[in-house]
């Protein structure tokens, strides 16, 4: 028996294969573009994401003799695009992705709700699925009359395999309709945006069956037998699954285009004031929290943009001994920041410059300028009760030794850097189709992979960036006045 997780991305769809042991037997990718019609718009066509997808299929058929014996599917998608269907499923317009910021005014109307917080855990971001719909209730009414569905990307990737409207609770939670403690749908969240219930998909957990995989699509792709699809993933559950972080004291720091600390949870404590997300995670009665910033290799590839070296080429100088942070200071706000600011207006500065300033100096300060950031999502995070006894590594940015060493000294945490070739959101999905179909215990199929090596903070830095992470957070309360 096989088992498939399919990854839906912004820029790309990852099929990944297993074996009913949950070991990789082959991957395959699918990239697609987006379009930003006007300043701060990012749309998606939900037809790519079918295209890629039966890509993806169509090459793991040609190639791999286990996807016959395929007997488990799970997605895990991008967060809070909103796929709007008129009553035949129809797509009525392109599907507002996560990273569209249009529906700030409404996601500040709607934050200001009594109640609003408390209820979903969190504060309305523009990026949530719940301000979009505001937006189009504004300005394209026409549209907003269709609405019959509103499906997230991996939910609709579900109602194609299925036939069915449903999503998972991880996925969910990110809309500021759902009940996260409840894990339901709240009437009053939906009712203070214009939304009613029988617009929303059914809900189940990540790693239970949503429905078995359509007849036709069966056939047409040559399976020997019936299909289960589950319920799915959020994409940053689905790579908690994909590493094993499931409970209290287990998380992952992500050092990706943009910077993501996620600390798993056996209990729900919400804190919204501080810009923590606070979500369903994927397996039922589990949670888990995330402090997101929105610039970390993307504030070095900012720098190799206006400098010239590559990202590796500005890194190599400095070596893999970590320095005391020196007196130029970084803020990494080039497209504003979430944890803790919330601040979609701030942008970035450097601070301390002399005649004497160097490339590697402004190098050094941008490494240090994340590591501070993702120290401030690391203090919300505590501040709610989030134990973390260490972090996974992973994104592009944990190439970097340099900077590890810096965030683990930072942190006064290690970092740990797995071993295994295969982890992630991937995997995180094809391990909720084998829970989903064979009734598995997530805690015995969702085990953390093996350790490469493990990077333990310098203790003759501890104080040093301790100190330069107090001066950081200063910084921002006196630029933010003057921006």
């Amino acid at each position: 028996m096989s088992y498939l997780g399919i990854d839906l991305g912004t820029s790309g769809l990852r099929a990944l294969l297993t074996d009913d042991g949950g070991a990789p037997l082959a991957s395959v990718e699918r990239h697609y573009g987006l379009s930003h019609p006007h300043p701060g718009w990012s749309e998606q066509d939900p037809a790519l994401w079918i295209a890629a997808l039966e890509g993806a299929v169509e090459d793991l058929r040609r190639t791999q003799p286990a996807f016959a014996a395929l007997r488990g599917i799970a997605v895990a998608g991008h967060m809070h695009g909103a796929t709007l269907l008129d009553a035949s499923d129809a797509v009525l317009r392109p599907c507002i992705l996560w990273n569209d910021s249009r529906a700030h005014a409404e996601a500040a109307a709607l934050d200001a709700t009594p109640g609003l917080r408390e209820t979903s855990g969190n504060i309305v971001f523009p990026g949530f699925t719940a301000p979009k719909l505001a937006w189009v209730r504004k300005h394209e009414p026409e549209i907003f009359a269709r609405v019959a569905k509103v499906l997230l990307p991996a939910a609709y990737l579900n109602l194609y395999l299925t036939g069915l409207y449903v999503a998972d609770m991880s996925d969910s939670a990110g809309t500021a309709w759902l009940d996260t403690g409840a894990r339901d749908w709240s009437d009053a969240l939906l009712g203070a945006g214009g939304m009613r219930r029988d617009q929303m998909p059914r809900l189940v957990e990540g790693s239970e069956a949503a429905g078995p995989l359509r007849e036709t699509l069966r056939r047409t792709w040559g399976l020997d037998g019936p299909v289960t699809v589950a319920g799915g993933a959020g994409d940053n559950a689905a790579a908690a699954c994909g590493i094993g972080a499931l409970s209290d004291g287990q998380g992952f720091v992500s050092l990706g285009t943009s910077g993501v600390l996620l600390a798993a949870r056996d209990g729900y404590a919400p804190d919204p004031a501080s810009a923590v997300h606070s979500f369903c995670h994927a397996v039922p009665g589990r949670w888990y929290q995330m402090g997101v910033m929105l610039s970390a290799t993307d504030s070095l590839n900012w720098l190799s943009s206006i400098t010239g070296p590559t990202p590796a080429e500005l890194t190599a100088p400095l070596g893999e001994t970590v320095r005391a942070p020196g007196p130029v200071r970084f803020l990494p706000y080039l497209s504003g920041e979430r944890t803790p600011h919330n601040d979609a207006a701030m942008r970035g500065s450097f601070t301390g410059l002399g005649s004497g300033t160097t490339r590697d100096d402004l190098t050094r300060a941008v490494l240090e300028g994340v590591a501070f950031g993702l120290r401030d999502s690391l203090d919300a995070l505590q501040g709610t009760g989030a134990r973390l006894d260490s972090l996974l590594a992973i994104g592009g940015g944990a190439r970097s030794r340099y900077w590890l060493k810096l965030i683990a000294s930072t942190f006064g945490l290690p970092l740990v850097l797995p071993a295994d070739a295969e982890f992630g959101a991937a995997l995180g999905a094809a391990r909720l189709a084998l829970c989903a179909e064979t009734g598995a215990a997530p805690e015995q199929v969702m085990t953390a992979p093996g350790t490469a090596t493990q990077i333990d903070p310098d203790p003759a830095l501890v104080e040093a960036c301790a100190a330069a992470h107090r001066q950081f957070r200063a910084a921002y309360p006196a630029i933010h006045a003057i921006q």
